[in-house]
């Protein structure tokens, strides 16, 4: 299993420590927790953004990428409006997610709640080749539904 250091900064002055962490041996992805003074109203249909009160410093080739929660979205309808979002290496402001309401009934956000997972992945950079034609594949131009399912 690969490893990487990523530096993080609390931005809230309080005594709060809510610190990412992997909640399980063999977790991919560490929870982010709310960071707000009061609680937060998501109405069905609502999108809102909502502070985590940290910064990271990833190392150079890896990225953060941040992802719903499957129990928020089984039991609430709670997703991220884009899922996955993606922190890049030279970002250095507040991590924040946009979370919307697919559910029926309002949610309340609440401080310290696990709102999201952040995930740290290496990336590669493309050089990109201009071409006038590209090999042929037996999927060939078969898109969306192109398999009948």
């Amino acid at each position: 299993m690969k490893s990487c250091a990523v530096k993080i900064r609390q931005l809230r002055r309080s005594d709060d420590r809510n610190l990412p962490c992997y909640m399980t041996t063999h977790a991919a992805g560490m929870d982010l927790c709310a960071d707000i003074d009061d609680d937060l109203i998501l109405n069905p249909g609502e999108r809102k953004l909502v502070p985590t009160g940290l910064a990271i410093a990833l190392p150079d080739g890896f990225e953060a990428q941040v992802r719903p929660r499957s129990g928020l979205a089984l039991k609430h309808g709670i997703a991220l409006v884009n899922s996955p979002g993606t922190i890049d290496p030279d970002y250095r402001g507040e991590i924040g997610v946009i979370l919307i309401n697919h559910g029926c009934e309002p949610f309340v956000v609440k401080r310290g709640e696990r709102i999201a997972q952040i995930v740290f992945a290496p990336f590669a950079r493309a050089e990109l080749v201009e071409v006038d034609e590209l090999d042929m594949t037996a999927r060939g131009e078969g898109g969306f539904g192109h398999t009948g399912r």
